[in-house]
């Protein structure tokens, strides 16, 4: 089952995924907003992929941890040529499309059936909308799970009223609402210094995030809700991808499928090893009562009917194309 991290963990003791060859004839950037987590593994791989299907023809430069751009500018940077390759999570950029938080309603879609589903159905959707903004959507992987961090347990939604709770699109600062907390807007890469500021008290986010920013320094449970399954999406500048020979785009295609369905793996695995370190760090990962549980289905409900108004009527459509295909 970890044979995909033991794997991909080799590429971290290189500087770089690939040396860059001598015969490399065009160099790619390519923004990632996250450090390392199995989506930066994942695209490790992916590049070296690329690199090994053009033998060098083209060579990419990953700039991760927001070194090169924040999650906010990243699209709007391989948009503009600053970078020709971007990674971002799809739903922080809701603002721009509904479409774009489906997979962050929560309780829409949260067991990997259902997520599965749910991609089939608004990749079109997604795919058409990056090609009006001059971007090709190259693939997209899923998080793991979903749960709630907190310094104290928790019994029902309404216990975290009045705190300040961590949000990271539109869809989360609105679950805070609902719950009667707080949202304040903390990126991945600043949700240790929002905790230790007490900027933040609680978050909704999955173990892996949460061992990236070493979450039992500042919280002592986590309660795996499922929620929902946010995608990633890695997306090249249309222009410069066409600029390419056939050979060289079709391994960048051929290396994007493969990374789709590696990541798909890691992710499956990260719900279980990321958990099982975060019992390793000391914190509790108790069952989540159901009076939580029921709370939850029920902001799940407003949450997707309030989407749905939004998107309008291809929101309609593919909500009724998504239900009927789990039936």
């Amino acid at each position: 089952m970890l044979r995909i991290f033991a794997l991909l963990l080799a590429l971290l003791a290189a500087p770089c995924a690939l040396a860059p060859s001598a015969m490399a004839q065009t160099r790619w950037v390519m923004a990632t907003p996250y450090a390392e987590n199995f989506h930066t593994l994942n695209i490790r791989q992916f590049i070296a992929d690329i690199e090994q299907g053009t033998q060098g023809r083209l060579t990419i430069q990953l700039h991760n941890n927001a070194t090169l751009l924040p999650m906010g500018a990243i699209k709007r940077g391989v948009q503009t040529g600053q970078a020709q390759l971007g990674e971002v999570l799809l739903s922080a950029y809701s603002n721009e499309d509904p479409f774009f938080e489906v997979d962050a309603v929560p309780f829409l879609a949260w067991t990997w059936p259902q997520a599965d589903a749910l991609n089939a159905v608004t990749e079109p959707f997604i795919r058409t909308r990056f090609e009006r903004q001059g971007l090709t959507l190259l693939y997209m992987v899923h998080w793991d799970a979903q749960g709630f961090f907190t310094r104290t347990p928790m019994t029902s939604a309404q216990d975290l009223r009045g705190t300040r709770f961590r949000a990271y699109n539109n869809v989360t600062a609105r679950l805070a609402e609902l719950m009667g907390a707080t949202p304040v807007t903390v990126q991945a890469s600043e949700v240790s210094q929002a905790f230790a500021t007490n900027v933040i008290q609680s978050m909704f986010t999955s173990a892996q995030t949460g061992n990236s920013v070493s979450a039992w320094d500042y919280t002592r449970y986590w309660y795996n809700v499922g929620g929902m399954r946010t995608r990633n999406a890695v997306f090249a500048n249309t222009r410069a991808l066409m600029a390419l020979d056939e050979p060289t785009r079709a391994a960048v295609r051929e290396a994007a499928a493969r990374a789709a369905t590696r990541g798909r793996q890691m992710a499956i695995e990260a719900e279980t090893v990321m958990a099982d370190r975060l019992r390793q760090r000391g914190m509790e990962l108790p069952e989540a009562p159901e009076r939580l549980m029921t709370d939850l289905r029920t902001i799940g409900e407003i949450q997707t009917q309030e989407w749905v108004q939004r998107a309008g009527t291809e929101g309609q459509q593919v909500l009724e194309r998504y239900r009927a295909g789990l039936r």
